[in-house]
């Protein structure tokens, strides 16, 4: 099993794992994306993400409408227990382990966020989380040439056809047909609509070409969460900070999860602190719009 999910992330630069939640989980975290999503559409969560922008930073004005909530183990943030028992539980940590090939005490707390359905229609262009449309070939190939250092997942709470990814361009330079299609083009040569059933879990390098498509007819709750490896460095911390989770990590307490859960999440919390002291200043964001 390890192998394989190692040498699916490795080659494709995606791997689905079905059935992560059971049924009462699903139906648990349901209601608690419904509150979350409650609070932040009546202005009482400012940690959003608001139409039309797509990367951050965000407004925290939702009267534009929203397509995602921000930091879900944020201490004040209704049902952070559930979420951070979901994040920092055994199935997700040790399918993490096996991604990376990595020791637990390497592992660091990184971004926990929920993708709803937008308000009105509603894409994300193609693009590369950790490099602008602008990078030219030498570029991204020397950005690609350095290991992910993190795990980035979507665990679909329905089902969810909403990632859309050219399979291997994790691994190399945008072609020319790729460098010069519409930023939404919908017929990317190798394209491939990952589809999630509720309780699976799509594990994918975020260097990898892909876009989002977001249906406003179709119900969506998505988890969408990342956590990185010690070695990730300036460029992890780049991914994570620019998304403001600097503000408020210190404030983390996890006392109310079962012991063995509590020191982990202590342990990866205190690493993104770390991170967070020595290259916040430096970070800056990745993509413009």
């Amino acid at each position: 099993m390890t192998a394989d999910l190692k040498a699916s992330l490795a080659g494709q630069g995606f791997v689905v794992i079905p059935g992560v939640l059971n049924p009462t989980q699903i139906s648990s975290l349901r209601s608690a994306c419904k509150t979350a999503h409650s609070l932040a559409r009546s202005g009482q969560w400012p940690y959003l993400r608001t139409l039309p922008k797509q990367f951050p930073p965000w407004s925290f004005d939702a009267s534009s409408g929203i397509w995602g909530i921000q930091h879900l183990l944020h201490p004040d943030m209704p049902s952070h227990k559930l979420f951070a028992a979901l994040y920092f539980n055994n199935t997700i940590i040790d399918t993490i382990k096996q991604l990376l090939g990595c020791k637990e005490d390497e592992l660091i707390m990184e971004l926990y966020n929920l993708l709803r359905r937008p308000t009105r229609e509603f894409e994300l262009r193609w693009h590369r989380d950790d490099l602008p449309p602008s990078a030219s070939a030498e570029e991204e190939e020397n950005r690609l040439r350095v290991p992910a250092w993190h795990a980035q997942w979507n665990l679909a709470l329905y089902d969810d056809i909403s990632l859309i990814v050219v399979p291997g361009s994790h691994q190399r330079a945008r072609t020319d047909t790729e460098r010069e299609a519409d930023a939404y083009q919908n017929d990317m040569p190798g394209q491939l609509v990952v589809g999630l059933r509720a309780g699976d879990a799509a594990f994918y390098d975020n260097n990898i070409l892909h876009r989002g498509d977001y249906d406003c007819h179709k119900e969506r709750a998505t988890l969408h969460g990342s956590i990185g490896h010690v070695a990730g460095g300036k460029a992890r911390a780049r991914n994570v900070l620019q998304h403001g989770t600097a503000e408020w990590v210190e404030t983390c307490c996890f006392d109310e999860l079962e012991e063995s859960m509590r020191q982990r999440a202590e342990m990866m919390r205190q690493k993104l602190i770390e991170i967070g002291r020595n290259e916040w200043s430096e970070t800056g964001f990745t993509q413009v719009d």
